[in-house]
């Protein structure tokens, strides 16, 4: 019994400490219409079709370690069915420093004539370079769709940046 309630006070501290380091993250920007797209029906339904994107994106608001994100890019494929669409990809974002960290997400979302009405993401942070290298969070972000065919995302989330060595 003692042995039990020593474990559990052991794992409690260490999941107080592992929280205490997770750090808010919140970001938002907008992104363009995919710069590169391709799409082929799965010829099973109508309006079924696999898509492959690529587009850059602009941060209006975000910071992570003391550096300013600038910009990031996109790369997804995506599964249609009418109106609804599942999204799989990687965003790279870029900050004033030079470093870059590297998502991976997963979303949904409605669409209008092809085009992003709403939607919503998770993502988890995969890695990144310099002072970003080892860094792991999760999060997520609401989608809506622009004028010019692309997407307004906010996202919120956390982050733990490795230790300095």
């Amino acid at each position: 019994m003692r042995y039990k309630l020593l474990c559990t006070c052991v794992l409690f501290a260490v999941a107080v400490v592992a929280a205490s380091a997770q750090t808010k993250h919140a970001f938002s920007g907008k992104c363009a219409k995919a710069d590169m797209a391709q799409s082929v029906p799965a010829g099973d339904k109508a309006g079924h079709v696999f898509m492959i994107q690529q587009g850059k994106c602009t941060t209006d608001k975000g910071e992570l370690g003391g550096a300013k994100s600038k910009d990031g890019v996109f790369s997804e494929h995506d599964e249609a069915m009418g109106t609804h669409t599942k999204a799989w990809g990687v965003y790279v974002e870029t900050y004033d420093s030079g470093d870059k960290i590297f998502y991976t997400y997963q979303g949904t979302g409605t669409s209008k004539d092809g085009a992003l009405v709403t939607g919503a993401n998770k993502w988890q942070l995969s890695g990144g370079t310099g002072k970003m290298k080892g860094i792991k969070g999760m999060g997520s972000c609401k989608l809506t769709g622009n004028a010019s065919g692309g997407e307004d995302y906010e996202c919120t989330g956390e982050y733990t940046l490795a230790a300095a060595k």
